[in-house]
């Protein structure tokens, strides 16, 4: 190696270990809205190795702001990792949308979520299977919106990307004043449910009920 690929190197690897305080902020911000089941450590590690992977592909001739072309990377590295995790089958699907009903109906009856015992006995399932579907869905809560409006229905075949992304917009903007906050705060400003809770003086249990119902009922316009 020359002089001038060892300085780029140098350089390069001093990129990666400024950032990694970055990175593990991320991971930790992440970890937040994901279930106890889902260890930080590993998202840090995911996280870590592609912020190296990108820094020794970074040129900084062709972008001069290293974190704005390596953020989105190192997110998405993360994200890929989640969907790995969240193989769920088309059976799956259908019993994490029963309990979402069951839960909404309970929380609205009793302002809380129900325990994994009650949704057991209420749709007849083992309760191994209900912490999974719950996993489950909590790990997807954590993607991008798109994502999540095409979770159960294939609304990518629809519509182009771009379209959806209008419609969104244009169905947020319907949306009463507090839930288009929780929705702007939870995906594009990445806050935690329990940092939206304090910012809107209502429990984490609501803000996520919110969080649900909202995409559920874009969802339901989008296949209308």
């Amino acid at each position: 190696m020359n002089p001038y690929e060892a300085n780029i190197k140098a350089y390069q690897d001093q990129l990666a270990i400024e950032y990694l305080p970055a990175v593990k902020s991320m991971a930790y911000k992440m970890k937040l809205k994901l279930p106890a089941s889902i260890d930080v450590d590993d998202l840090i590690s995911i996280a870590t190795e592609e912020l190296i992977k990108v820094s020794r592909r970074y040129d900084i001739k062709k972008n001069d702001n290293f974190w704005g072309y390596a953020k989105q990377r190192v997110q998405g590295s993360m994200l890929d990792y989640l969907r790995n995790l969240d193989v769920v089958s088309r059976g799956d699907r259908k019993i994490i949308k029963d309990i979402e009903k069951e839960i909404d109906k309970y929380y609205n009856e009793h302002q809380k979520e129900p325990t994994n015992d009650y949704l057991a006995q209420k749709l007849d399932l083992p309760i191994e299977k209900i912490k999974k579907a719950r996993i489950a869905g909590e790990i997807h809560s954590v993607m991008p919106i798109e994502e999540q409006l095409s979770f159960f229905e294939n609304v990518e075949k629809k519509v182009e990307e771009e379209e959806l992304v209008d419609i969104i917009r244009n169905e947020l903007k319907k949306l009463p004043k507090r839930e288009q906050t929780i929705i702007q705060l939870y995906y594009f400003e990445e806050l935690s449910l329990k940092e939206i809770a304090e910012i809107i003086d209502i429990t984490e249990s609501r803000i996520s009920q919110i969080h649900k119902d909202v995409i559920r009922r874009i969802r339901a316009k989008l296949n209308g």
